[in-house]
C-alpha cells in the first residue's frame, strides 16, 4: 500500500472519528523504517497514563516490532525483544504490566488503531491488558455482506443455544396445547418467546454499529477483535510506515527477518 493510499485512509479515519483534535496526548515511535505518530485517547485514561509512564521511563526503547501478521497487525514493545538474537522466539517478556480493560463502543479496531495485547481467555478471563507492549491494526476493508456473515457466525450459535434451552424442552407440550387448548398454547408460547428475547438481548452477541460498518467498509481493520482487546489510541502520522513494516518477510514465529527497532518519546 503506497503513501497516497495511507493518507487517504487517515483522511477517511478523521471522517469516521471526528474527535481526533480533542485528544491531548501524543507519542512518537521512531524506527529504522520511518516514524509513527500516535494519539492516545483521553477516554481510556488507565491505558493512556500507564503507556505514557512507560514511554517516559524508556521502557520501549530499543525493543522490536517482533510480531507481524500480514493484513492484520504489527506488535512490539516486549522486553524479551530488546536483546533478542536473530531467529529467537519472542514472547510477552518478564515486565508485563496488567491493567483493567477499558472497552468503549466508539473505540474500534479500524486500520491504524493502537491497542493493548493480553493473555488468552483461558488464563485471563477478565481480559486485562498488558500495556508493556502494544499492537497497531493494519487489517483490510470488508464488504457489508462480510460484516453480516461475521455477525451471523457469532449470533446464530447463541440463538441455537437459547432455542435448545427454552423452546425444545417445551415443544411437545406446545404441540399438544395447540389443538387441545389454544388459549393455554398462546399464553405459554408468549412466555417462552419473551424469555428467549430477553436471553438474546443480554447475550454476548455481535451487532456492528453504523460507525463500525462505515469504518470497516471505508478504511478497513479487524472487526473480529472489537470487544476483545482495548483500543486506546490511533496513528495520526506514519500509517504508511506501519503498512510497510507489515509487508516485511517473517519467520515461522511471525518475527520479521529484518529487525525493526524502536525508540519512543512523548510529544505532548
Amino acid at each position: 500500500m503506497n503513501t497516497r493510499w495511507a493518507l487517504t485512509l487517515l483522511g477517511a479515519a478523521m471522517l469516521v472519528c471526528p474527535d481526533l483534535a480533542s485528544q491531548t496526548h501524543h507519542v512518537l515511535v521512531r524506527t529504522n523504517m520511518g516514524d509513527i505518530k500516535l494519539m492516545l485517547y483521553d477516554d481510556t485514561p488507565k491505558h493512556r497514563d500507564e503507556f505514557l509512564n512507560l514511554v517516559r521511563k524508556g521502557h520501549f526503547n530499543q525493543t522490536l516490532f517482533y510480531r507481524l501478521v500480514k493484513g492484520f497487525v504489527i506488535q512490539g514493545g516486549s522486553s524479551d525483544s530488546r536483546n533478542a538474537r536473530p531467529g529467537q522466539h519472542i514472547g510477552y517478556g518478564d515486565e508485563a504490566i496488567n491493567i483493567d480493560s477499558e472497552f468503549s463502543a466508539g473505540r474500534i479496531h479500524k486500520c491504524g488503531a493502537l491497542c493493548a495485547p493480553r493473555q488468552p481467555d483461558k488464563i485471563n478471563m477478565f481480559k486485562t491488558s498488558d500495556v508493556s507492549q502494544f499492537y497497531i491494526v493494519c487489517g483490510r476493508r470488508y464488504s457489508a455482506d462480510e460484516l453480516d456473515k461475521i455477525e451471523r457466525s457469532v449470533n446464530n450459535p447463541i440463538k441455537r443455544e437459547i432455542r435448545e434451552t427454552y423452546f425444545v424442552p417445551r415443544k411437545r407440550e406446545l404441540d399438544s396445547l395447540k389443538t387441545s387448548d389454544p388459549k393455554a398454547y398462546n399464553k405459554l408460547a408468549t412466555e417462552i418467546r419473551e424469555r428467549m428475547k430477553l436471553e438474546y438481548s443480554i447475550s454476548a452477541k455481535k451487532e456492528f454499529t453504523e460507525q463500525q460498518r462505515s469504518a470497516y467498509t471505508k478504511i478497513g481493520g479487524t472487526p473480529e477483535l472489537d470487544g476483545e482487546y482495548t483500543v486506546f489510541g490511533e496513528v495520526v502520522e506514519g500509517l504508511d510506515v506501519v503498512l510497510k513494516i507489515n509487508r516485511l518477510q517473517v519467520d515461522d514465529n511471525n518475527r520479521p527477518l529484518t529487525d525493526v527497532r524502536m525508540t519512543v518519546s512523548v510529544i505532548d
